[in-house]
């Protein structure tokens, strides 16, 4: 995790695995809250809006505002409803559908 974000894990993880976020190689704890996990490793922005371009991050945590939408795998999904799985492809999604 980044010594960068203050955001922290309240466990230590039982087990780290790899995923990809932007092409960088990220571990990140096996099962856990994906948006959660990313703001701890220091992603601080999940995605641009179409309209201004202004970054945005998780910000309700429970899937209502959309601010935290990523693609995975090629599909747009909110992080914040996702856990991590070992292989993960995550990137920043060119245009969100919910700005």
């Amino acid at each position: 995790m980044s010594a960068d974000s203050p955001f922290v894990s309240l466990c230590p993880p039982a087990r780290l695995v790899a995923i990809r976020f932007d092409g960088a190689e990220l571990l990140l704890p096996d099962g856990e809250n994906l948006a959660a996990s990313l703001l701890a490793a220091g992603i601080d922005s999940f995605r641009h809006t179409r309209k201004s371009g202004a970054p945005r991050a998780p910000f309700c945590m429970m899937g209502a505002c959309f601010d935290c939408l990523v693609e995975i795998d090629g599909v747009s999904r909110q992080a914040c409803m996702q856990t991590v799985v070992e292989g993960m492809d995550i990137s920043r999604p060119l245009g969100a559908a919910h700005d």
